[in-house]
């Protein structure tokens, strides 16, 4: 990797808190948790209060969302994590953490691939990887558009999808199981039990997206609407699953919910769809989960190529992956946006050349690593909004922003982590004993210890790139406003 710092910089002011909340909302995709994670939560881990669960975990990731958004607005970067850590607990943490985010992003949207497949091939036949080579090209052809594009495309279909989530859950209350509406899914006593961390687990990968508006930090209208976007995402987002979770198990029954969800042949929830609103609604939501992680594709390739771009533009990465596009202000990051999709396309290659199962081995294992990475993110970026203390107290943060929240982040938060890296065989469906699962914490160790050791290079080859770590944007001056429409 050589080469020296490029000074351009993406289109500024092009997007407000209302653009930023779509991408965070389209990257989580509540088709996608409506249809597959609250099925599988219920069915793996047995938990009846699931929706307590989601209200918990989504209070933990409001907490860690303090300190990043704090560390956001002090250092507006297209690679959030990478400069939020550089500029709190040092350059090498910055690289670190900067490729542990490629890992985990690209894991979670290259995941995506093989539920898309999987749910084409289902629907209306084929070969699962020929659908999913498809949509690779798809993503490509929108990702190198102008960001209006795709916010547009994005909200479109994340109005249809809560809209259609909204009707299910109102079917579901109209006419719940055992003529009355149960309060059970909120019970605390139904915590109590052995699936507890996993129904943590999977709550929290279900949330992961949510911090996505942080890397439009450089085409924000300012930095507090991305911190507006954030929590915004997060509180709704927290909302709609638990209400969601809730609904179903008012209509299967609470204590039914996770037998009927663990029975492949009662198809949840589709068959809810087909009993409570008919089979025209029923096709409508099939084409809508098929929507929505088309536009969480988008949304996860969007990130993944703006890190790459900010990365390649300081000289961590080459230098060429920044120098795509024209003039010093570019409307997408059309190297790293190439970059992400090559990449897509080699690991999908490689799980079909495996014979690897599209669900239960490409999404379910892609999105467990990209889970585990983000929330080792959100944790490192609590410390460091603790470790700039005085930076963000002098920025008028306070004392909760700076310190309180993060503090309680950081605790509950190595908490989940604990849960997650526990369970991960569990969630994977491993056997007994087996230690495959634990390959993903190694992943994301062996990321940030491989970050750690090219800072170092860095810092004795190429120290004026190593200086010139997290430091961000162009000055402002250099790179003009955006003229055009603000989303």
């Amino acid at each position: 990797m050589r080469g020296t710092q490029v000074r351009v910089g993406l289109a500024r002011k092009t997007l407000g808190e209302w653009g930023m909340a779509v991408f965070g909302a389209a990257a989580s995709a509540p088709m996608v948790v409506l249809a597959g994670g609250i099925v599988a939560t219920y069915a793996t881990t047995q938990v009846m209060s699931l929706p307590l669960v989601f209200l918990l975990v989504g209070g933990v990731v409001a907490l860690l969302a303090v300190g990043y958004t704090a560390m956001s607005r002090q250092v507006p970067h297209a690679a959030a994590y990478y400069a939020i850590l550089a500029r709190g607990l040092g350059n090498g943490w910055g690289v670190a953490g900067g490729l542990v985010a490629l890992v985990g992003y690209n894991s979670i949207q290259i995941s995506l691939y093989g539920l898309l497949g999987a749910t084409l091939a289902g629907l209306v036949g084929g070969t699962w990887w020929v659908w999913s080579g498809i949509t690779v090209v798809l993503v490509a052809v929108l990702g190198v558009r102008a960001i209006a594009l795709s916010t547009r495309l994005l909200a479109t279909v994340l109005v249809c999808s809560l809209v259609i989530v909204l009707a299910f859950g109102l079917s579901a209350l109209a006419s719940p199981s055992g003529g009355a509406v149960s309060w059970q899914g909120f019970s605390v006593s139904g915590l109590a039990v052995g699936g507890v961390g996993g129904a943590v687990a999977l709550c929290l990968a279900a949330l992961m997206g949510v911090d996505v508006p942080g890397s439009f930090a450089e085409e924000a209208h300012s930095g507090r609407a991305v911190t507006r976007a954030v929590f915004g995402g997060v509180f709704f987002l927290t909302g709609v699953y638990a209400l969601t979770a809730w609904a179903m198990g008012v209509a299967v029954g609470p204590d039914q919910v996770a037998q009927v969800a663990a029975d492949p042949n009662a198809a949840l929830p589709w068959s809810l769809f087909e009993q409570r609103l008919g089979s025209v609604v029923t096709v409508l939501a099939e084409a809508m989960l098929i929507c929505a992680i088309i536009t969480s594709l988008l949304a996860f390739h969007s990130v993944v190529a703006r890190y790459v771009f900010a990365m390649a533009r300081e000289g961590v990465l080459p230098v060429a992956l920044a120098r795509a596009g024209s003039g010093t202000r570019i409307s997408a990051p059309v190297g790293g946006s190439l970059f992400q999709t090559v990449t897509a396309a080699v690991v999908l290659a490689g799980f079909v050349v495996a014979g690897a199962d599209p669900v239960a081995g490409m999404f379910t294992w892609l999105s467990t690593l990209g889970a585990l990475g983000l929330l080792c993110l959100l944790l490192a970026a609590s410390l460091a909004a603790m470790m700039s203390l005085a930076r963000l107290r002098g920025s008028r943060a306070g004392v909760w922003s700076s310190l309180i929240a993060p503090a309680f982040g950081l605790a509950l938060g190595l908490v989940v982590l604990t849960a997650m890296v526990v369970n991960v065989g569990t969630l994977l469906g491993a056997a007994p004993g087996s230690l495959k699962p634990y390959v993903l914490p190694l992943i994301i160790v062996v990321a940030a210890v491989g970050g750690g050791l090219w800072a170092r290079f860095l810092r004795r080859a190429r120290l004026e790139i190593y200086l010139g770590i997290g430091l961000g944007r162009p000055d402002t001056h250099a790179i003009p406003d955006d003229v055009g429409v603000t989303f």
